[in-house]
């Protein structure tokens, strides 16, 4: 374990459709010690809380014989959470709807214990020790398989009146565009997500358009292969990172002008692709957004990585020992 200034810690958990990290954070978001394990909700719910039981023994166990004190636990879940910390819907964890995590992780564990949402989770973890420090307003995107989000206002995240608000990802940009599985048509997520860049690339190819695409898996390249080819020239995989751009910046041009933000940060793995649609998404909300929001708004790139979550989730565990 790293040595720390405080013996305090937060048991952070970022819960996944495919993995669970946790980890133990000190105050200032040094990660003392990590572990990561296959998430495994299809066995059963009481299964799930068992292999939940062990982590949680075992690091804590563990930093109390190195004399540390764990004090709280953070918890970030991809779906819609409520204020009560039940999980109203996740389409990748389906098990997991209508349980209350909050209240499983305390009996587990005998600590006070938060639950977000892990888009709000990455946001509050950029906002607290990555590239949103220093602001009180933010926007933060999370490009991945879909497009997660999360809203800071006034230093505190704004989740609305049931706990659910911020999900931007399912903004419409295309009122009558492609089928999201939320219901919508048309969603963010359906053009500026890792999902999408790939869906665009395969149908350019399909359409007979020259790239060096077609030769990549059989015409059917996932979005890091797109990024690939954009960063060598192609044309099409260029177009599809300036497609995405684009849609971001229709949405952001929205949030501009009806919050006034100091920034939008970019998280996630399309993040890695920043500089191939940064200045598409920049043009956009210029072209789009009044003069004085949009000359204000930064917009930046996460600098904390799959550690978003995790670090968000610690943030939010520790304001329970904070908070009056």
């Amino acid at each position: 374990m790293i040595k720390t200034r405080d013996n305090r810690l937060c048991l952070a958990i970022d819960i996944g459709g495919t993995n669970l990290r946790f980890g133990l954070v000190d105050s200032d978001g040094t990660i003392v010690t990590r572990r990561r394990l296959p998430c495994k909700v299809d066995t059963g719910f009481a299964q799930f809380l068992g292999s939940l039981r062990k982590e949680l023994t075992e690091l804590t166990e563990g930093a109390n014989g190195l004399g540390y004190s764990v004090e709280s636990v953070g918890a970030g879940v991809p779906g819609l959470i409520d204020n009560d910390g039940t999980v109203l819907s996740s389409i990748n964890l389906r098990p997991l709807e209508g349980r209350n995590i909050r209240n499983a992780l305390e009996e587990i564990s005998g600590m006070p214990v938060t639950v977000l949402n892990d888009a709000n989770a990455a946001a509050l973890g950029e906002a607290r020790f990555g590239a949103g420090r220093g602001f009180s307003s933010l926007l933060h995107l999370t490009l991945g398989t879909g497009v997660g989000s999360g809203l800071l206002l006034g230093g505190v995240l704004w989740t609305g009146i049931d706990g659910v608000a911020a999900e931007y990802g399912h903004a419409t940009v295309e009122p009558e565009g492609q089928p999201c599985p939320c219901g919508n048509r048309g969603c963010l997520e359906q053009y500026a997500s890792a999902t999408a860049i790939a869906r665009l690339a395969r149908e350019r190819v399909a359409r007979g358009e020259e790239s060096i695409l077609a030769e990549v898996a059989g015409g059917n390249p996932d979005s890091s292969q797109v990024a690939s080819a954009a960063l060598a020239g192609d044309q099409v995989a260029l177009a599809c990172f300036a497609t995405a751009g684009r849609y971001l910046g229709l949405a952001a041009a929205t949030a501009v002008n009806l919050l006034n933000l100091e920034a939008i940060i970019i998280g996630g793995g399309v993040a890695e692709s920043y500089d191939l649609f940064e200045g598409h998404m920049r043009s956009e909300i210029a072209s789009r957004a009044f003069s004085v929001p949009a000359g204000r708004v930064k917009l930046l790139r996460g600098e904390l990585g799959d550690d978003a979550g995790l670090l968000g989730a610690a943030a939010a565990g520790w304001q329970l020992l904070t908070s009056p």
